[in-house]
């Protein structure tokens, strides 16, 4: 596998502008501010790497375009994808999710309940029910987290798949090997900012081609 060539001039399928999210916790509700001022932007195509040390704002920026949290301030813009149920047709229905299944190899495991899934397994089943609705955009945490050399292999071999699709995907991780592999842009966050965004290459440009060094030398700034 490798890079996709970087196209600064395709369309933009996700822009996320001065992305602030303040929380309170605590007895006397104390203030913290976990996002401060993020902006990303995606364009469509690109498989995207948002790469950051812990509680550097990965999961709480994914959520926020998610909506699964408000933010505080700042604006999340969707120009290719909605994030909205569908009514599908029961005919379509079967047809699609005996396709997902196949897509992510677990055309066999179709009738076993999810208790009975493997780490690997249930990361799979978690991609194909992004894709129901053949999403445009599909973001994707932490999706290689916890999995045996097999099954990062396995959910590599989807994202792949995906952006030979045409679909474009950002997902957000530790494994800085996978993100080499996988990603055409990074955003580097931390302590609530993005400190870096750029192509993969130029990345790996800047730093012999070593991504890792690169970003310990970024966040170490």
């Amino acid at each position: 596998m490798t890079n996709v060539k970087d196209h600064g001039d395709r369309p933009v399928a996700l822009k996320v502008a001065g992305l602030r999210k303040t929380v309170h916790s605590g007895f006397r509700r104390r203030s913290r501010e976990i996002l401060r001022g993020v902006d990303l932007e995606v364009r469509e195509g690109d498989v995207f790497g948002l790469l950051g040390p812990n509680g550097a704002g990965k999961t709480t920026t994914v959520k926020v375009v998610l909506g699964f949290m408000r933010p505080t301030a700042g604006t999340v813009e969707f120009l290719l994808f909605c994030a909205r149920l569908f009514a599908i047709e029961a005919h379509e229905r079967r047809r699609r999710v005996d396709g997902l299944l196949s897509d992510v190899g677990l055309e066999a495991a179709g009738g076993t309940q999810l208790r009975k899934y493997s780490k690997g397994m249930l990361q799979r089943i978690g991609i194909a029910q992004a894709l129901v609705n053949d999403p445009k955009l599909v973001l994707l945490d932490e999706p290689m987290t916890g999995l045996d050399p097999l099954g990062r292999v396995e959910v590599k071999h989807i994202i792949e798949a995906l952006r030979r699709r045409g679909k474009t995907v950002l997902f957000n991780s530790h494994i800085l090997a996978d993100v080499a592999e996988l990603c055409s842009r990074i955003a580097i966050m931390d302590r609530g900012q993005v400190v870096w965004q750029g192509a993969v290459q130029d990345a790996l440009a800047d730093a012999d081609g070593d991504l890792e060094a690169f970003f310990v030398r970024t966040v170490g700034k």
